[in-house]
């Protein structure tokens, strides 16, 4: 049975720093593309960033999250720091076949059930 389970998240200040952790089970992790995406109230799903032969990142958090992973652990990693009000959003990872860079949602085979990132004073 695949499982991806988020956890990690929570309430911070802005300038403040969250490190976001996806333990991936059922499935071969390795052999896998992982990605975190976002969604805030009332917004699509947006793509966040992607770790495969590479990273990628999206304009509105490059220099500011972290993307990595380690296979010994099945577990993929999103360090976020210098957080603004507008990172606040429930946060999804997300696990594809090699496919190279995709930050199409449906593109992706297996999703976790999120966790809550609010950034507030």
């Amino acid at each position: 049975q695949v499982q991806l389970l988020e956890s990690g998240g929570g309430l911070v200040e802005p300038g403040g720093s969250l490190r976001l952790a996806c333990v991936a089970s059922g499935f071969t992790f390795s052999q896998h593309d992982m990605a975190w995406f976002r969604q805030a109230p009332g917004k699509k799903r947006e793509f966040v960033a992607w770790i495969g032969f590479s990273t990628y990142y999206s304009n509105s958090v490059k220099g500011r999250f972290t993307i990595s992973r380690d296979n010994a652990r099945n577990t993929v990693y999103l360090q976020m720091n210098s957080v603004k009000f507008e990172d606040t959003a429930v946060y999804y990872c997300a696990a594809n076949e090699p496919m190279g860079l995709t930050t199409q949602p449906s593109d992706y085979d297996y999703w976790g059930q999120g966790t809550q990132v609010t950034v507030s004073l």
